[in-house]
């Protein structure tokens, strides 16, 4: 279940990072909310996850599912350079969180 709840923070992280693209110095309200909202989902589940989850490994996956989601969302829904050398490092960190959920002893 821990794995789980990583996977829904790592998803949330993907929330409030992309609604920080919509918030600049008129404090625009949805992005704002769809930021504190997913923050606090993100971490919560974060947190849930580290009952069971090493620190290092929750972190590590947490971190790279937000950024490897974030440049997705990028490249998808925002026209960013599908470059070769972006994807190959793409790859390799999708790669790296599943050797730490490999590797993971829970």
């Amino acid at each position: 279940m821990a794995w789980l709840y990583l996977l829904a923070a790592g998803l949330f992280e993907i929330g409030f990072t992309t609604a920080l693209r919509y918030i600049d110095n008129t404090w625009p309200l949805k992005p704002i909310a769809a930021f504190i909202l997913c923050a606090s989902c993100s971490f919560y589940f974060l947190s849930l996850s580290l009952r069971t989850l090493p620190l290092g490994t929750a972190y590590a996956v947490w971190t790279g599912i937000g950024a490897a989601g974030t440049v997705l969302v990028g490249l998808i829904w925002y026209g960013e350079p599908a470059e070769t050398a972006r994807l190959v490092f793409l790859v390799l960190l999708i790669a790296s969180i599943a050797g730490l959920k490999l590797v993971s002893a829970t």
